[in-house]
């Protein structure tokens, strides 16, 4: 679980210069931060961006249960968001839009708009991918709401 450099190589001006990568395994190599948002015990949270020494991204990958809300709400002032449904079903409000996803769904989310997310009848497994990179400070960007999205809609 370290920054290695990698066994490929690519030739650079005449000379082979070595690929540094970093490479970590999602539900292995990262804590689960999912009972720090204090809801369904399986919930799931694990942020890569600091173990894959991400400079100019974040990644995160998070599965909510069936037919749960997360319970928090959020928006950001700077970062975009894309968010890739690996697995399963849920909805999604995007300030006081509904949104149906399903697997292979990916749906892009601009600074500014607040989102939050449900797990459909299977649950709902997705990557979260942020632009640009919230650095060392992330909540200075970020605002957030518990029960955001309360009502029924």
């Amino acid at each position: 679980m370290e920054t290695r450099q990698g066994p490929a190589s690519w030739r650079v001006s005449g000379r082979v210069a070595p690929v540094s990568f970093t490479l970590r395994n999602l539900k292995e190599d990262l804590d689960d931060l999912g009972s720090n948002f204090d809801g369904a015990p399986d919930l799931e949270f694990r942020l890569a961006t600091k173990a894959l020494e991400l400079e100019q991204s974040g990644l995160s990958y998070q599965r909510v249960p069936p037919d749960y809300r997360f319970p928090y709400g959020h928006t950001h002032e700077e970062q975009e968001e894309v968010y890739v449904v690996v697995r399963g079903s849920g909805r999604m409000k995007l300030d006081d839009e509904l949104v149906e996803v399903k697997e292979w769904d990916v749906v892009r989310v601009p600074p500014g708009t607040w989102r939050c997310y449900e797990g459909g009848p299977g649950g709902l497994e997705i990557l979260v991918f942020g632009a640009p990179s919230l650095g060392e400070n992330p909540r200075e960007d970020v605002e957030g709401q518990r029960d955001w999205w309360a009502e029924e809609a």
